[in-house]
């Protein structure tokens, strides 16, 4: 194959080369094991800038949203016919409509390229001192190699490619099918039995690089021809078993309370095999996770009287109602700690608001410690509580100076009859359904206490990879492989282990199919960007759920776009535009 200029596929040409030019490479990046102390330091190198801009990758408008808005998950409607159209791009790609000229597709592609040239300059950077045997410059760039395979995975899942590229100056190519797996298996390979085993979550180890082999091998067919029908090879299944055991029997350990997993101080929780490392100066970026989907209206940290969120992504009634399907006539809060916890507990003489006048209900609140009150956990529900302000922008308070906890008030979508944010089943692209009530809600990743602001700052990691997701994946290649009962097993371990709220917790199954398991790995991997990945590969990515009908194939890849093509019409046959597009 004839090598082209990895530059000219950006959407940004000579850009890249001009950036790292002039990038200050005395960027701060956390990482416990470097001082053993838990605090933030300065690392000066070329990672920093590579670690620093995943962040971006995985902004909520970037890939995250991309993921996200893709699936049967969820939705993001033109909230009250003034919020969140953006060009239409979210809607096209809910629709599964998007084209080349879709900016939510364009801006994952720049991160994701921009993320591989950075990761790419590391390497060639890296490599003289390594060479010399400087063992903190050798394991500098078996990260780099990793993260390079990293986001060459995720090239691959959404555009069917990746870029072969080793450094700077060399030529490039562009591969596909087999020929890009193979690339993304070698290179972790190359590093699997030499990277660091023990920095933590923040940074790339040999376990995270278990995970990715993994994950490759579990989506291989869809890689291999991502428009046919799936054929999982034996050999394939048992190397997604062979990895997976390999992490199931380290250091890492189920999480008993599911919601600690997305909180403040989950840089140490056991579980968490790889994640963006945001504690300390890294607080700037960010909570978007957090604040995308909650209520405009709701205020989450009432020491912080400007944090709220922005009415954004809803749960579809078709996520919703697999929950429901799956536990009967018991309520999915009481059947299951991973749909809910209640962290606002309402007084019982104040739960019922029937006969409250939203225009007339400054009696109606409890009073609580700022720092004490926290949204609840999960899939949101009905009428929301919170703090509420004057009309001074203060945070109206009890005689002893705690907190006031009202029912939010719906000023987004009321008008001057007042009513309460009540968060309905229905949303869709009607014009009820994309008011900016409509839509249960996403909750599940803490609002951090660090965050003086509504989107910016938060100490909360990232969840990248996690035990749960190893679990599954090896439940899936073992009913691949017809092994039933390891399946079940693997899937009830996890079922059943959220044992913090005893109440809560969802019995164990009896049996496990196919669809059983594309169900739980909804339950326990949701709001996490894994639902269109799974359902390419369970087979369900052509149905019809609420705004979408297309059945088309061909969108299970996005389009490639159309300023990348443009960027690289200089070399004829560099990029070629994917079917259907």
């Amino acid at each position: 194959m004839k090598s082209k200029k990895f530059y000219k596929a950006l959407p940004i040409a000579a850009f890249l080369y001009i950036f790292f030019g002039c990038t200050d490479l005395e960027e701060e990046v956390l990482d416990e094991s470097l001082t053993g102390t838990g605090q933030a330091e300065v690392v000066s190198g070329s990672i920093a800038p590579v670690y620093g801009l995943l962040r971006q990758v995985w902004l909520h408008t970037v890939n995250f949203g991309l993921q996200e808005v893709a699936s049967d998950e969820g939705i993001l409607p033109y909230r009250g016919g003034t919020d969140w159209f953006d060009g239409g791009k979210f809607i096209a790609v809910h629709q599964h409509l998007m084209t080349p000229g879709n900016s939510l597709v364009g801006d994952s592609w720049t991160f994701i390229t921009q993320t591989i040239s950075r990761s790419v300059l590391a390497e060639e950077r890296l490599i003289p001192e390594a060479e010399t045997g400087n063992v903190t410059a050798q394991n500098a760039l078996y990260e780099m190699t990793a993260m390079k395979a990293y986001l060459n995975m995720l090239a691959l899942d959404n555009w069917g490619l990746v870029f072969k590229k080793q450094n700077s100056e060399e030529l490039s190519e562009i591969l596909r099918g087999q020929l890009a797996i193979d690339y993304i298996e070698n290179e972790l390979l190359s590093v699997l039995d030499v990277i660091n085993t023990d920095e933590g979550p923040g940074r790339f180890t040999k376990d995270a690089v278990s995970a990715l082999l993994a994950r490759l091998y579990l989506n291989a067919t869809v890689y291999r021809d991502p428009y046919g029908t799936p054929n999982f090879t034996e050999a394939d299944m048992d190397k997604v078993i062979q990895y997976t055991d390999d992490i199931i029997a380290g250091p890492y350990a189920l999480s008993p309370e599911y919601f600690d997993l997305f909180n403040d101080d989950n840089n140490s929780n056991p579980e968490l095999i790889f994640a963006l490392d945001q504690r300390g100066v890294l607080q700037t970026e960010h909570s978007r996770w957090a604040y995308w989907p909650i209520s405009g209206d709701q205020i989450p940290r009432p020491e912080f009287p400007s944090t709220r969120g922005t009415d954004a992504v809803g749960v579809t009634p078709d996520f919703y109602q697999t929950w429901v399907d799956a536990y009967g006539n018991v309520d999915p809060a009481d059947a299951d700690a991973r749909f809910f916890k209640e962290n606002t507990i309402i007084p019982d003489e104040l739960k019922d608001l029937t006969g409250v006048n939203p225009n007339n209900d400054s009696d109606h609140f409890y009073c609580v410690e700022a720092e004490q009150f926290e949204i609840d956990r999960g899939i949101l529900r009905g009428v929301i509580w919170g703090p509420r302000k004057d009309d001074g922008g203060n945070i109206l308070t009890c005689d002893d100076g705690t907190v006031r906890i009202y029912p939010v008030i719906n000023r987004r979508s009321s008008g001057a009859d007042l009513r309460y944010v009540d968060h309905t089943l229905k949303i869709d692209f009607t014009d009820e359904g994309s008011l900016h009530n409509a839509g249960y809600r996403f909750s599940k990743y803490q609002f951090s206490h660090t965050a003086p602001n509504c989107c910016a700052n938060s100490s909360v990691d990232l969840v990248l990879i996690r035990l749960g997701e190893i679990y599954l994946m090896r439940a899936e290649a073992k009913l691949r492989k017809g092994d039933n009962a390891g399946a079940l097993a693997d899937v009830n371990t996890l079922r059943t282990s959220r044992t913090a709220r005893p109440e809560q917790i969802p019995d164990a199954l009896t049996a496990i199919d196919m669809d059983i398991l594309f169900r739980e790995t909804g339950f326990e991997l949701y709001w996490e960007g894994f639902r269109r990945n799974y359902q390419i590969r369970f087979g369900k990515y052509e149905g019809s759920w609420t705004g979408k009908t297309d059945a088309d194939v061909n969108k299970r890849l996005f389009p490639i776009p159309q300023k990348a093509i443009d960027g690289a019409s200089s070399e004829q046959g560099f990029l070629v535009q994917n079917a259907g597009y």
